[in-house]
Order: structure tokens, then sequence, then C-alpha cells
């Protein structure tokens, strides 16, 4: 077969690992200029992958296969400095966040850091670059995908006899114009993460960081909104993440470059129902707004004192930012952010506190937005030659859980000959 591989990120990864040196023929157009700037957000942004059945995804993926996934990225690691650490084994920990009401989520975590992926990255490149069945095709923007006597057309001209769609959550427009043409593929869509990010000095969280490198809690607040933590990243660094249209922040950890500082988002689930259909643009909107308070290009940064008081912070006290001061306005989160997500957000720390006292500091710091979109969760049952991978599909949330199914897909197609 002649398949075509929109994006290449962490579910199109699986898919070249499980059919390179086969006989089918694969091209991947990534719109990207090059490895190092393609669709691998999460990879390259921070490198951080977990085994486990309690997150990543709305997926059953096999915990050998998980395992798998992780050797695949780690062997591309030069340095073999990996931090690790198992989330909520200890029963201590476990059963004191229980006892105060939240859902510990256990996973063993695996970090390459944000400093080893470009030569991760390269290495990746570099083994399917070199395949004789492989093509790779960067600068290559698709727009269009049709379906036409049973053959893939992109870009109204090359004919493919099948195409993963694999572009993560920052392909949702390409993903947008295929459900507008056979909206028969779309199973739900009224799901969006609106939350902050969190900074505070380490030594807030070092016994609780030492223990697991990253804790995962759920927790159901007095609004009846799902609340998590997401991305804990010991002495690391706030970051902004730019999108088309808008900025929202996140967080690194580097394996050699530390700062004195923990960050972590804290998400609300936002579940809508019908007339609702479009939590893309609902996140995106709140987003803007945000920007549009903070000016361009820049995002809103407040102390978790006046994030409670609904007032506008005008200087900080003991926390220094770690994300640069030309890219934050001191300012009030309140007048951009739903009241109910706000008060999800405030529920939610003020119990963690009894926990992990010193989280609600008055002067710790609070960034926005942090905002995670969920792409529609669509059916790949509805055509045997349109296949919809990864975080795109609105099935996985994670590095490994895409590369995971970009895998299993491949190998169904394949019709499941190898484990």
């Amino acid at each position: 077969m002649k398949i075509a591989i929109i994006g290449f990120g962490a579910a199109a990864i699986g898919i070249l690992e499980r059919m390179v040196g086969t006989e089918h023929e694969l091209h991947v157009y990534e719109k990207s200029r090059d490895i190092y700037s393609s669709s691998i957000s999460g990879i390259r942004a921070d490198g951080k992958l977990f085994v486990s059945e309690d997150m990543g995804g709305d997926l059953a993926v096999p915990t050998a296969l998980q395992k798998q996934m992780v050797e695949l990225y780690l062997q591309y690691a030069d340095s073999k400095a990996i931090e690790t650490g198992d989330s909520f084994l200890n029963s201590g920990y476990f059963n004191s966040f229980y006892e105060k009401g939240f859902q510990p989520v256990t996973a063993k975590f695996y970090h390459i850091g944000t400093d080893q992926l470009t030569q991760v990255l390269f290495n990746i490149y570099e083994k399917y670059r070199n395949a004789k069945n492989i093509n790779i095709h960067f600068d290559s923007q698709i727009t269009d995908i049709t379906r036409k006597n049973n053959k893939i057309i992109l870009n109204k001209s090359e004919s493919f006899d099948c195409a993963f769609i694999a572009v993560g959550r920052s392909g949702h427009t390409l993903v947008r114009n295929i459900i507008g043409e056979y909206p028969q593929l779309i199973k739900d869509n009224t799901t969006v993460d609106l939350g902050v990010r969190l900074e505070l000095p380490d030594h807030i969280v070092e016994s609780i960081n030492k223990e697991m490198y990253e804790f995962k809690i759920r927790y159901r607040s007095k609004t009846g909104y799902n609340v998590r933590t997401f991305c804990n990243n010991p002495s690391g660094y706030v970051v902004t993440e730019s999108y088309d249209d808008f900025m929202t922040v996140n967080g690194h950890s580097k394996l050699n470059l530390k700062s004195s500082n923990t960050n972590f988002a804290v998400l609300t689930t936002v579940q809508l129902t019908q007339p609702f259909n479009d939590p893309v643009g609902y996140g995106s909107h709140i987003a803007k707004l945000t920007n549009l308070l903070a000016g361009k290009n820049k995002v809103i940064l407040q102390t978790y004192q006046h994030f409670k008081a609904s007032k506008r912070t005008k200087k900080l006290y003991r926390v220094s930012p770690t994300l640069p001061e030309d890219e934050f306005i001191l300012g009030d989160i309140n007048l951009a952010y739903p009241r109910r997500i706000a008060e999800s957000i405030i529920d939610f720390l003020e119990n963690l506190n009894s926990v992990l006292p010193g989280i609600t500091n008055p002067d710790n710091l609070v960034y926005a937005p942090e905002i995670k979109f969920y792409s529609n969760k669509l059916k790949n049952e509805v055509f045997d030659n349109l296949k919809f991978v990864g975080d795109c599909s609105g099935l996985t949330r994670s590095i490994i859980y895409a590369t995971a199914h970009g895998w299993m897909e491949a190998d169904s197609l394949l019709g499941g000959s190898s484990k």
C-alpha cells in the first residue's frame, strides 16, 4: 500500500516504528520546517513519559506496550541519566491524599529532560529518514483531505491507499475541515480543560517531589467540576506556548539546569452539553481574552492571595517568577476566567494545602491562561482507510498513549501480525 501520515509527532512515531522495513510505502507530511519544530509537542517541550492504567487517554493500552513505547524513546537518549519516579506507591502519601477527598493517580515516570531532547529528536529522525520504505516531507502542510473511489486524496492532488491523521491537538484546523466534510466521524465534542499554572518554592513540595517526581491527583470540587494536577516540574521553569492566534503558559523541567521553584498546572475539566459543539473555540476565546488583558504575546501573572480575592497584583514578594519579565504582565486573571472555574481552582488548592502546607501561601504565583484542548472524539471505524491517531483523535492525552495508539492502528492495518 501507499500510505500517508499527516504530522510527525508521537502518534506518527508509533506508526513508523510498527511499519518500518515493511513492503508498504510511507510518506510523512509535516508542516514545520524540521524535526525540531515538528508536532511532537510533549517530547519537544519536556520529554516526560509514564506508564499508567489510570491516565493518558480514553484508550485501553496494555502496560507491556506502554513500556515498549517508553523504551523506544529512551534508546535515543545519548545520556542514560534519566530521572524516574513512582507516583503514589507509598501508602502513606496515598492515604493522606485519599483521606482529604483526593483521588491519587498511580504511575511510573521517566523524565528525559528538555536539554536532551534535541539529540533524541535527531536520532529518531535519522532512523526513519534512512529507512527504504519511509519518505519524510517537511514544509508540507496538508489542508484538504477527501475520499474518492476508496482512495485518499491530499490537497486535491496526490492519491493514497490509506491515510493516518496524526496532527495532535495543534492540528485542529485540519481535523475540523475533515469532520466538516464527514460529520459522521464525530463521537463526542464537549470537553475542554481550563486552569492556571501554579509556581512556588521547591522547599514547600520538596518531600513529595523526592518521593515521586510528579504527583497527579484528581478532586471533585464544591462546584461539581473535576479538578486535577498536570505536568509537575520540580526545579523547573514556566514557559509560554504559542498557538496560531493566542498564547498560553506551560512548564518545563531540564535535566541539568535547575531553578529553585516547582510549577504545575491546576486544570478544571469543563464538559458542556448540546447545543455546545466547539470546545476548542470556547477555550481559545478565554485564552484570547486573557491575552487581550495582558497585551500582545504576554500572559497574566498574579499572586495566589490576589487571585483568591479577585484583586489585581501590582508587585511580588518572596517568590521570583522563572518566566522572563517581558512575557507576562501583573494583573487579575478573574477578569478573563468564568467565576465557576476560578472557584473550582481555589477550592482545589485550599484543600490541597491541608495535605501539603504552603501550597496556598499568599505570595505563590498563579499564571494564566493554562488550557488543554481535547480534540473531538472521533470514530475510527467509519472508514477503513482514513484513521485518526494520537491526541487529534480525542482518545489520547499523552506521549506514550499517542505513540501506542499509532502503533496499535498500524498493527491493525497489518492484520495484527506482531505484538
